[in-house]
């Protein structure tokens, strides 16, 4: 970039491919986003835009006195040296940076970059004695990379603002005294307090009854959520109008913020089609606009009668200012940049902007039903245990065995039984991936799960599973059936919302779980969903997603589980919950639900469509404009002031158009 202020330069190296191999601008995208580079974001926020400005002004005013001393105010010593040392004052502030950027690029390896574009085109202009143009063509460009540069900067820094909402510092309890510590430096285990409209800096579990947060910076959304004791809270969370307490149970890298910051700082890195088409475009587009340059000022010598130089020299030189591809390199990842923050900015994550294209493109919506469509909040409806057990002492051992899986089952059997008996000891403890849990306890043999475990294991039983409507967690213990509990889960209230959004975008939808048939047709039928398959084991979800894509349908799978991260990674566009998700499946997904809410699949693929939309928008217009202006160059009718809107011009124009996304609402 041009520009003294680093983040901006960087913004800028980052983003033309032309001025910087694959792997540079790789390391780039990957630096940009360091945490060394926030004061640059609030430099430009609190006003330093007259400084970065200041080349551009300084040039300005010395090229406008210069043209006035040229055609309206004579000046008898206003010209020869004097005049030709003016305009070269006036070409310094805004030419020596980038005279230094095409040197530095040459030093690397790349010779056709923008800046030695600019430089032979206005150096060239001075050669012809064309001064004013030579100095307004650098002038305009400095202006418009500056304007282009800003224009990233804040889309990073607005994405950045969105999320990283943690305090630098937390109040830690230590023997009943309030501490006020690093939030980097809190301790697992550590008791936070945190007061009315304070922010959270780590996840943590509610140690206090109840209190209300604002969880805008996770999902977009400002409406309070109440949390119970024991509930996980996570950092970024605003409290309440109530002190409450919280215990660390998470290091501060680790917290779930921390990985969002993460996935949104590395979604550069995975480009788009048209961002890579574009890359490969520009380093093979701009030597052959250099050599038809060329072509342009010295072939005419062979068939034009009347040949003069300086004319087919300004030609090309007005073709080369034409040629610069920064409308192309900048508007189109900003287009994908503002799409990634446009989601951010509603509670969705996307790892890439590969993703954004790929979601726009989506047929069929698959999706998981427990934690996805429904809460993910079970209850328990019914105990039925057999006479032949002590029913306190079953629930005592089936609640123990329960404690050792993180699955909302577990949760709701907790929450029904109480307290877990430390006295349980449990021994050989496994969980049988789509059937449940077993163990040792007092060298008995205890299993809870689906009845496909107490089949797996040969354990008979006397009634129809098919017969309970609700989930149904069986019990066996000692190799003998010892009851059931049955657990009831609510739809999520904008699940109906979903259904009708995505057909309405000509999207399928299939349900596929690993519950109960009787219980997932049940849902399905409830929102309207016609192809849904239960008792499915994750292998099971794997080849009905591979019978799909069989069809030449593209896919997005949408899960929570850890057992639904093999069919996340297998789909086209793997989405996952990251409220109640586990970590294995927000980790394999290409895109990330804060908020749980299923609504906001939708939302996705519009912002996916729309971004696309834009960018192909951004391609269009730049490819027609110069093409029209390269064919008035060749042909001597454009002048280098049509040559500078066909390049910076139309670099703003992308540019506008681009920031338009992260205005839209969804």
């Amino acid at each position: 970039m041009i520009h003294q202020d680093k983040e901006i330069k960087h913004t800028k190296n980052k983003n033309k491919s032309s001025c910087c191999s694959h792997d540079e601008s790789e390391k780039a995208d990957n630096d940009g986003h360091d945490h060394g580079h926030d004061h640059d974001h609030e430099h430009i926020a609190e006003g330093s835009l007259f400084k970065m400005f200041l080349p551009a002004i300084l040039s300005f005013i010395l090229m406008l006195i210069a043209i006035g001393f040229d055609n309206y105010f004579p000046q008898t010593w206003f010209n020869g040296y004097v005049r030709i040392t003016w305009y070269i004052i006036a070409y310094l502030p805004v030419g020596i940076p980038v005279l230094r950027e095409a040197y530095e690029s040459i030093l690397k390896g790349d010779v056709f970059s923008e800046f030695f574009l600019m430089c032979i085109a206005t150096i060239g202009a001075f050669a012809i004695g064309e001064y004013p143009e030579g100095v307004a063509v650098m002038l305009f460009y400095t202006i418009g990379e500056t304007f282009q540069g800003m224009a990233v900067s804040k889309a990073k820094s607005n994405i950045k603002t969105l999320l990283d909402q943690r305090p630098d510092e937390v109040t830690i309890l230590e023997n009943n005294i309030a501490v006020k510590v690093k939030a980097v430096d809190a301790k697992i285990g550590a008791v936070i307090q945190l007061k009315a409209g304070e922010k959270l800096g780590l996840d943590g579990e509610l140690l206090s009854d109840s209190a209300s947060f604002n969880t805008a910076a996770l999902t977009g959304e400002s409406k309070p959520d109440t949390k119970k004791k024991g509930q996980t809270v996570l950092a970024g969370m605003i409290n309440g109008n109530t002190i409450a307490q919280v215990k660390v149970t998470t290091a501060y890298n680790d917290s779930k913020l921390s990985k969002i910051l993460e996935l949104v700082q590395n979604a550069a890195s995975k480009k788009a089609p048209a961002e890579l088409f574009i890359r490969k475009f520009a380093k093979i587009y701009t030597p052959i606009v250099v050599y038809l340059a060329i072509a342009i000022c010295l072939v005419p010598m062979l068939f034009v009668d009347n040949y003069v130089f300086n004319d087919w020299l300004y030609r090309a030189l007005v073709f080369l200012v034409i040629s610069c591809p920064c409308a192309l390199v900048i508007s189109i990842p900003l287009g994908y940049f503002g799409g990634i923050g446009a989601a951010s900015k509603n509670g969705i994550l996307f790892k890439g902007s590969n993703f954004l294209d790929s979601i726009s493109t989506i047929q069929n919506v698959v999706m998981d039903k427990t934690g996805t469509m429904t809460e993910g909040v079970f209850k328990v409806q019914e105990v039925m245990i057999n006479p032949d057990f002590d029913k306190d002492e079953i629930l005592k051992l089936v609640n123990a065995l329960e404690s050792q899986s993180t699955h909302p089952v577990a949760t709701a059997i907790h929450n029904h039984v109480g307290p877990v008996d430390s006295s349980v000891e449990l021994k050989n403890v496994e969980e049988i991936s789509g059937h449940g849990l077993k163990a040792l306890i007092d060298g008995k043999e205890l299993h809870v799960g689906n009845f496909k475990l107490l089949d797996k294991f040969n354990i008979a039983y006397d009634l129809d599973p098919g017969s309970i409507v609700y989930t149904t967690i069986a019990i066996a213990y000692n190799g003998k059936f010892a009851g059931y509990l049955t657990i009831a889960d609510e739809i999520k209230n904008d699940a109906q919302e979903t259904v009708s959004k995505l057909k309405a975008l000509g999207v399928k939808l299939t349900m596929l779980s690993g519950d109960k048939s009787n219980v997932v047709q049940f849902v399905a039928d409830k929102l309207g969903i016609t192809k849904a398959f239960g008792d499915l084991l994750p292998e099971d979800k794997v080849n009905k997603v591979n019978e799909i894509k069989a069809q030449n349908e593209t896919i997005a799978f949408v899960g929570d589980g850890v057992n639904d991260a093999p069919v996340i990674a297998l789909s086209t566009v793997g989405i996952a919950m990251g409220g109640l998700g586990s970590d294995a499946a927000i980790e394999t997904a290409d895109i990330v639900i804060q908020d749980d809410k299923p609504s906001k699949i939708a939302m996705a693929i519009n912002i996916g469509k729309q971004t696309k939309k834009i960018v192909w928008q951004n391609i269009t217009l730049a490819f027609v404009v110069k093409a029209f202006v390269l064919i008035l160059g060749a042909g001597g009718l454009a002048t280098m002031w049509e040559a500078v809107f066909a390049d910076v011009g139309v670099a703003l124009l992308a540019i506008l158009n681009a920031v338009r996304i992260q205005k839209m609402k969804f």
